[in-house]
């Protein structure tokens, strides 16, 4: 058949498109950008976000049989709403589809998108299921709960949860995770049912077998991944839970908010008999989610997932205090007795020991702030200037490296922190072609 998946370029949609491709199906993508890893048959440029008009689609479903929407986003910005990419753009797609002529579509929605919806996200994912439903048009609506992709950033996220040494969690909160696998397993079965009713809609939960504590879901994982002892767990009463999922929310890059909080708290979970039904097996259990050939790669991914952060923080805490100390906390007279014995005196000395003060301060705080390339040159900055430390004190004060205190062999550490952060920063190791 000739599918159309929108959204193709994301984690599923790509996913399904290989698949769909390996069965023999023609494959459009439709996305903002044509995935340079999916061997398409063809892709329709589209940005979901500016909502296009059902005429503007119809010129691009000709002979499609079946349309499959993976569009959706967990956090909104400026430019991406809950309410253009997850309602009204996929409204026009589905009205387009019955005037195309469009055989089946297959909506990719959220457990909890339903008459109980609280949250934003479920409530305009609902929206859209709602408006499918009303069409001349055979559709299944997939509720997935959470998905587990191996290389997932969802996933990750939860990896990086089940290896820390202490968890706080809202009490009462209770997950119903399916595997990936299982998701594609249904969603290749809805594609190539023999039969397509003309009109009839169907709305199925994509579940795991049975229901978890949150705290049992991330104990399986705990164990899958061979981490050696299991967490302190913490269990916050709802109100406080949502009040610091509050805070967190507004932290850059982070899963945690106020209705991630909601959801959890209100449960996702589903029976899972007709799914189980749909794919033909009882759908992979927690505990089976992490192949063991897979689980050290993972662990070590998860361990830095929330270490490397960490050691952000404590080089630049250590900049930032460097700084201030030498702006006047250590007495000033003491700090120019040290620039003395390199020779430095008066006002040459003063003006030493201010610049580098300010160094250390800048570095500090560009540590907390840069970006992209600019993040690379200033850890690279930070290797150079203590590199030149290091290499000043061995040559005017050797005496040093034998202090009790080893004020100049903790710059060991310090570089191989700071090196370990230089290495794994996305975009420092580019290969340079020219």
């Amino acid at each position: 058949m000739k599918i159309m998946i929108v959204g193709a370029s994301g984690f599923i949609g790509g996913k399904l498109a290989r698949a769909l491709m390996a069965q023999g199906h023609e494959v459009i993508g439709a996305g903002r950008s044509r995935p340079a890893d999916v061997p398409l048959s063809g892709f329709v440029a589209v940005d979901f976000s500016q909502v296009p008009e059902p005429a503007w689609w119809q010129a691009h479903l000709a002979g499609v049989a079946v349309v499959i929407n993976t569009v959706g986003i967990f956090r909104e910005s400026q430019s991406q709403t809950f309410e253009a990419l997850h309602t009204r753009a996929p409204v026009a797609l589905f009205r387009a589809c019955v005037l195309a002529g469009v055989r089946r579509i297959i909506q990719l929605s959220a457990l909890g998108a339903d008459p109980g919806a609280e949250t934003v996200y479920h409530l305009s994912k609902r929206a859209a299921d709602d408006a499918l439903r009303g069409l001349p048009v055979a559709s299944s609506i997939v509720q997935p709960s959470l998905v587990y992709a191996p290389q997932g950033a969802s996933a990750a996220f939860f990896n990086q949860l089940a290896v820390l040494p202490f968890l706080a969690l809202p009490r009462g909160a209770r997950v119903q995770p399916v595997h990936l696998d299982d998701v594609m397993a249904g969603l290749l079965a809805l594609v190539n049912r023999p039969v397509f009713p003309l009109t009839e809609s169907e709305t199925i939960a994509f579940v795991g077998p049975a229901p978890l504590a949150l705290r049992e879901y991330l104990a399986a994982l705990h164990h899958s991944l061979g981490a050696s002892r299991p967490a302190w767990v913490l269990e916050l009463p709802p109100g406080l839970a949502l009040g610091l999922a509050s805070r967190a929310g507004k932290l850059p890059g982070n899963f945690v908010d106020r209705d991630a909080v909601r959801m959890l708290l209100r449960g996702n979970m589903a029976d899972p008999t007709a799914f189980t039904r749909l794919i033909g097996h009882s759908p992979r259990p927690a505990n089976a989610f992490i192949e063991p050939e897979m689980a050290p790669g993972l662990r070590r991914e998860a361990v830095l997932g929330w270490l490397l952060p960490l050691m952000n923080w404590a080089v630049a805490l250590v900049w930032i205090w460097t700084g201030m100390v030498s702006f006047g906390l250590y007495p000033v007279e003491d700090s120019l007795q040290l620039l003395a014995d390199f020779g430095l005196h008066g006002t040459l000395a003063t003006a030493a020991l201010y610049t580098a003060a300010g160094l250390d301060l800048i570095l500090g705080f560009l540590m907390l702030t840069a970006r992209g390339r600019l993040r690379c040159w200033v850890l690279m900055a930070q290797l150079l200037v203590i590199a030149g430390y290091t290499a000043m004190i061995t040559l005017r004060l050797p005496e040093w490296w034998l202090h009790p205190y080893g004020p100049i062999s903790k710059n060991l550490p310090m570089v191989l922190v700071i090196g370990l952060l230089l290495a794994l920063e996305p975009g420092c190791n580019r290969k340079v072609s020219g």
